[in-house]
């Protein structure tokens, strides 16, 4: 549902002693390891979908109010994500979500930053695998069916076109931010966008196939039916293209004046 690029954290921010060799000037700093960047998309994507399916089965068992429930589920959601994103952003740039590690990749593929596709290929898994431990941990810990489908159809057409609208929303502002240099505030801003979509959208906004996937294995409060998973995903995917189109016609890149000739 998120993404942060991996920066290099000042020492004293990082842990790393104030007098500890430092890279010179103009290096390339170390990159993480990429399989300690799969293992942070696994484990956040986990966490994620733990705290959705989690918040969902309590909120159950303490009111009989749906809104109350979603209420509940919304802002556990919304500060879980936000706590993830600070935590393993420096580490993998906390996407946790196919459809932004994928419009990175299709975005490095046309000369801009982002994932390569052996990045795609190793995030892509981990955050699918997260999802579904996530839900299992979340159904383990209430007591519920490790695994139990899901009976909650979300078919509907209108739903579809929620998850249009959530996920190009979410791609805008990732993207957005990135262009105008701004994703020091992603953890407040795209967990404050995912809990308001949890109220705007019909669809109470997935916006994310790894999630859609893992809340198939929990009939839950937040569980879909398997027979809806294939709809979601194929609406997300169209959201990924909308939410591209608008970055690039909104933040679209200026050209540079000519040597002496100011800028319009």
């Amino acid at each position: 549902m998120s993404v942060t690029e991996p920066v290099a954290a000042p020492a004293a921010a990082s842990g790393i002693a104030a007098d500890a060799p430092q890279p010179a000037p103009g290096a390339t700093p170390p990159q993480t390891p990429l399989i300690a960047r799969a293992a942070a998309e696994l484990v956040g994507t986990a966490a994620l979908v733990a705290v959705v399916v989690g918040s969902g089965i309590q909120a159950t068992e303490l009111s009989q109010d749906v809104g109350l429930q979603l209420l509940a589920n919304s802002t556990a959601t919304v500060f879980g994500l936000g706590v993830l994103i600070v935590l393993l952003g420096p580490v993998s740039g906390a996407h946790f979500n196919p459809a932004v590690t994928l419009a990175e990749w299709w975005t490095a593929r046309r000369g801009g930053a982002g994932v390569t596709a052996r990045e795609l290929a190793a995030y892509v898994p981990s955050q699918i695998a997260g999802a579904i431990a996530g839900a299992i941990l979340a159904d383990a810990m209430f007591g519920e069916p490790l695994v139990k489908w899901s009976t909650h159809d979300r078919s509907a057409g209108n739903l579809l076109l929620g998850e249009v609208v959530a996920t190009a929303g979410l791609i805008l502002l990732v993207f957005g931010l990135a262009r105008t240099d701004r994703l020091r505030f992603a953890p407040v801003a795209v967990a404050s966008y995912i809990g308001a979509a949890y109220w705007f959208t019909s669809s109470t906004s997935f916006a994310n196939p790894a999630v859609t996937i893992g809340r198939a294995f929990t009939d839950t409060f937040a569980g879909i039916a398997p027979a809806s998973v294939p709809g979601f995903i194929g609406a997300q995917l169209a959201g990924v293209i909308v939410g591209l189109a608008l970055v690039a016609v909104i933040f679209m890149r200026g050209r540079t004046a000519p040597s002496g000739v100011p800028a319009a």
